[in-house]
This record gives structure tokens, sequence and C-alpha cells, in this order.
């Protein structure tokens, strides 16, 4: 637990700007933002005029959880807040705090609530909010609501899915994004330039070694930022003194490109989502991109398959049946196959079902159906249609029933269900067309010829 991280115990947080770190500290940590100028991305949030930006200026900010990936800012803004307010100020991490240092907080909280309200609030950050369960955040809620403390919880996760609801209504929540390219070169030349960076380092980037690490930081500042300091304090200066980095040490230095991907968070739903929607909108490369950084990221090919299954009967359907026969057989082949050959079967399994004409009659309907079936009006089955086996010809079941198969094109019309209603409407789409071609051509000759005699 750390108390007055960023304010003099003596200052009770007057909020002067504060020095950044010493030369000692990483990089990253020495280039935290001393002002909001000083912030590069997220100007959908702390942008002139925006919301969180006026409550930061104001010092009015309430409990908030900041979500997003790594390298975002989270981390920064939270310290940025904590250095310009006038709370008292604590930093924990969700993932080794107990309850009982929690509650050692709240308690402190509590007896500062009836001084002078701006100079008696509790700022409290929590990193890694996620990792607390529900009975540690029920611990939180009684402060948060009466304001005796003003909660700024982080994390990776999406927090509707990690926090709870009566602790997520009395938050404001700020969605962090992946830095775009545009904000990590404004970063690196802010490294460059500045003497908390690596100016003093002399130190020059090729434009190669630029765009190698800026495109593998993948939106993550941190982690470009880690990647210059290790090219930086481990190249050689030149016979001038100056240290420059090329393409194969900005390769060497950063690490191996991961993949922003975690299966047991909503990355895993957000990227079957995308995959989905992709076979979907009829885009196979957008298809196989997300399909294979599933696989790549250590995705279960069955899980995948499965939901090209989905997909091939729920939004191609009938008009192509054959997508949810290639569909079954891809499955089964991944199945048998394993990686890494199976990501070749669900890649041909996928463009298939892209590329296919789409239609979601078949998923209408039944859902429809069902809604009729359990809200609808109660059918009973007609007598002609019962099953005559059995004793069922001595109460009348199956008297009357028409065989389509004793009648012109194999069709005659005759009550199938009590009080028709429509559930299956074709679409014009591939073979789904034809079916509605023959569906309408088979009852308007029904209608032309009258009564149908036996063949």
């Amino acid at each position: 637990m750390s108390d007055r991280l960023f304010e003099d115990e003596q200052n009770e947080g007057a909020g002067i700007p504060q020095p950044r770190c010493s030369l000692g500290a990483p990089l990253a940590a020495r280039l935290a933002p001393l002002e909001l100028s000083d912030f590069s991305g997220q100007e959908h949030i702390l942008g002139e005029g925006k919301l969180l930006r006026r409550a930061v200026e104001s010092d009015s900010l309430k409990s908030a959880v900041f979500f997003g990936p790594s390298g975002a800012g989270k981390t920064a803004l939270a310290r940025y807040i904590a250095s310009k307010t006038k709370a008292r100020v604590f930093e924990l991490n969700a993932a080794t705090a107990g309850v009982a240092e929690l509650k050692k907080i709240l308690e402190f909280s509590k007896s500062l609530s009836g001084g002078i309200a701006q100079k008696q609030r509790v700022l409290l950050i929590l990193d890694e909010i996620h990792h607390f369960n529900r009975t540690q955040q029920d611990v939180l809620l009684p402060s948060v609501e009466k304001g005796e403390v003003i909660l700024i919880g982080m994390t990776t996760e999406n927090p509707f899915f990690y926090i709870n609801n009566a602790l997520l209504s009395r938050f404001i929540v700020v969605e962090f994004k992946p830095l775009e390219e545009s904000h990590l070169r404004e970063i690196l030349a802010r490294a460059l330039k500045l003497e908390l960076g690596v100016k003093s380092l002399k130190v020059e980037v090729s434009t190669e070694a630029a765009d190698y690490l800026v495109s593998n930081s993948i939106g993550d500042a941190r982690r470009l930022l880690n990647a210059l300091e290790l090219a930086a304090v481990t190249t050689k200066p030149d016979s001038k003194g100056v240290r420059k980095i090329d393409f194969d040490t900005a390769k060497e230095s950063i690490q191996r490109r991961s993949l922003r991907y975690d299966k047991s968070s909503d990355e895993h739903y957000d990227h079957i989502s995308a995959f989905i929607k992709s076979m979907r909108g009829s885009d196979p490369d957008a298809a196989v991109y997300w399909l294979a950084k599933m696989l790549a990221a250590g995705e279960d090919p069955r899980f995948v398959a499965r939901r090209i299954l989905i997909c091939a009967s729920e939004d191609v359907g009938n008009a192509n049946p054959m997508a949810l026969v290639l569909a079954q057989s891809a499955f089964k082949a991944a199945e048998a196959l394993g990686m890494p050959e199976a990501r070749i079967i669900l890649a041909q399994a996928a463009i298939y079902v892209a590329c296919s004409p789409k239609s979601n009659a078949s998923y209408l309907a039944v859902n429809e159906a069902m809604a009729e079936a359990e809200k609808g009006k109660v059918r009973s089955v007609p007598m002609h249609l019962r099953d005559a086996s059995k004793d069922g010809e001595a109460f009348g079941h199956g008297k009357g029933y028409k065989y389509p198969h004793d009648f012109p094109n194999h069709y005659i019309e005759q009550e199938y269900m009590p009080e028709p209603k429509t559930f299956y409407r074709p679409a014009e789409q591939g073979f789904e067309a034809e079916i509605a071609k023959r569906m309408k051509r088979l009852k308007a000759e029904h209608k032309s010829t009258g009564t149908q005699e036996h063949k």
C-alpha cells in the first residue's frame, strides 16, 4: 500500500506539478505526463471540452473505472489525477491486496469524512480491479456510495463482466482505446528529444527501425518505450558518441509480437464476434484474418469450427445448403487432424461460408415459430395428421389424410396446421430464390387446376 505517492506529507496535496521520476526509473515512468497536453491519444475522453477532461481539470472527478488494453494510458491518467487532486491518495493492486488492507483505507476515509470536504477526500487508485472477488467489491460499495472515498479502478478486462452491477452503477466507466500509430510516433519523438527520455544518450533511430518499433508495439506505449530504452542502452556509441538504432537492433529489442487475445476474457468473445460478423458480411479476407489470429493465440480449433457450423446455418441457410455440409465436414476433419493442419480445413470452410449467398430465413422462421409455440395460440394436431399405427386408426387418426405423392407435382393443399401462420419467408438469394419460385409455382398451379385428381 502506498499513501501519498504523489504528494508531500506536509503539503496536503496542493496540486503543484511534481517532477518526473528519476533517471533510474524505466523510460515509460520517466515520461509519465505532467500535463494533459502531454497525453497522446484518447482524444475521445481527454479532448477539449470532454466530460472527463473537465472533471479532471476541476478536481471534481467522482469514482470511475478505466478499462482498456495495456499501455493505453490508464495508469498515467490515474497518477496524473492523483498529482493534481487535493485528496489523500492511496494506491493498491487488487492482485495482491487483501480485505484487511482495504478496510484500513476505508476506515481512514470515514475518520476524515466530517472535515472540510475538499481537503478531506480520499482517492484510492485500485489497479487490476477485476481481480477483486464479489466479497471484496462489496466491501468497497458503502464507502463509494457515500462518497467517503473516490475510487479509480483500472483493468484490462471488460468491467461489465467482472464488476458487481451495484458498484459499477456508481462508476463513470471510461474506455481507453489502443493507441494509433500516429500517437506512438509522437511518444517516440518525445522520448528522443527530452532529457528524461534518451536525449542524453544521443540516440538516432532509422526510419525503418522507427516503423518496426511502432508497428510491433500494437498500440502499447509502454511496450514501445521499453523497446526503445533497451535498444538505446545496449547500442554502442560511434566515434561521435551517437547511438544509431537500425532495423536489426529494433527487431532484437522488441519482444516477439504478442497477440491481444485472452481465451478467458472478453477479447475471446470480441474476436469470435468479429469472425462471425465477417463471414456474415461476406468478407473472406477479414474472416480468415480473425480465424488466423485466434488459432495463433491458441484458441481451440473445435470452438472455431462450431462457430462456422452455426454461421453456415444461421446466416447462409438454404441460400447455399452445401455450406452446412462443408462446415460439418470441416468440423470432423479439424477434430481428427488437430493443429496445425486444422487451420487449412477451417480456413477453407470459413472462406466458403463468407463467399456464399446469405439468408437468415430459416433462423427467423424457427425463432418466430418458437415464440408462437410458447406464447401464441395453442394448436392441437389435426386428426388426419395423427399417427394411425397401433390402435390409432380405430380412433380416426389419419382419416382423410391426402398422400402428396398421389397428386400432380407431388403436392396437394390440406390443413397441416390449424389457423395457419407464415414463418418461413425465403430470401431472394442463391438456391433459396429457387425455393421461393418453386413454392409460388406449386400454389399457383394448384389454384389454376382447382381440385386435383389422382395420378
